[in-house]
């Protein structure tokens, strides 16, 4: 352990690239569960190809720091640069896509294909979560809103997106309401009649396809039992996808995070 070199990046809470010698699962206990820090939410991080280089990154040097301490121990974090990490990223080089807590429980999701045939929904409420963290109702689907979001044209969006969406029924949601304006609310923080009265403003005006909903995603509050399709890597064309793990696959591979979820 003490030889070995992993590239972290941290999506949430903070953004960071991040040099440790610890392999993912002692990486993640370390970094939520560390002696000088509080934490109390959900980290969300992905590996990066430990041969991943880029000018914007001095990554040889902070190899060369990667020195274990006097009594043994490696080190656990190095921290290459917090500012604009995704943006000068490689899609190619990501790995896994971990998702904890703040005791060490994880889930790790791997890569793989988007098919936008098999979400024939109205509206999707998607979460944005680095670099910059809106709710928005959108009638794009998740490929499409990749596409939107990072356009360079786009005033709200970046160059590079990474974003998850809420499940979500439009025609489910409007029925609930209809009987019953006081029904749960689907968003966190968000009434329900402000979803109703965003749906309404997006359907009666042409051309309007993005509606938002939140200045903020507060995707601590957000269970992984509330979440839609999975996550997603946007920007300059490109696109990068991980889909989520049925609960059942959760439960048999990572109990311990299904517990807290």
């Amino acid at each position: 352990m003490a030889d070995s070199k992993h590239l972290y990046m941290i999506m949430h809470p903070n953004h960071s690239l991040i040099a440790s010698q610890l392999e993912p699962e002692h990486f993640i206990r370390h970094y939520v569960q560390g002696s000088t820090r509080y934490f109390e939410g959900r980290l969300i991080f992905a590996e990066v190809d430990p041969d991943f280089r880029n000018e914007y990154f001095d990554i040889d040097g902070a190899y060369a720091e990667l020195i274990p301490h006097e009594d043994g121990r490696p080190k656990a974090t190095k921290f290459i640069k917090s500012y604009r990490i995704l943006e000068h990223m490689d899609f190619n080089a990501l790995g896994k896509l971990y998702l904890c807590n703040s005791v060490g429980d994880f889930v790790e999701l791997r890569s793989g294909d988007y098919n936008p045939d098999g979400d024939a929904e109205e509206f999707r409420i998607i979460l944005e979560i680095n670099p910059v963290r809106f709710i928005v109702l959108t009638k794009y689907n998740f490929l499409d809103f990749g596409r939107f979001i990072t356009d360079p044209h786009n005033s709200k969006g970046a160059p590079k997106m990474f974003f998850s969406q809420l499940e979500f029924s439009t025609d489910e949601f409007l029925r609930e309401y209809e009987e019953n304006p006081l029904i749960r609310c689907y968003v966190p923080g968000i009434h329900p009649a402000r979803l109703r009265n965003a749906i309404d403003e997006v359907r009666s005006t042409p051309g309007k396809f993005v509606k938002g909903l939140s200045l903020d995603c507060p995707i601590d509050k957000v269970s992984y039992k509330l979440l839609r399709d999975g996550f997603m890597f946007a920007g300059g064309g490109a696109y990068k996808y991980y889909p989520l793990l049925s609960l059942d696959e959760v439960e048999r591979k990572f109990y311990r995070y299904w517990k807290s979820m």
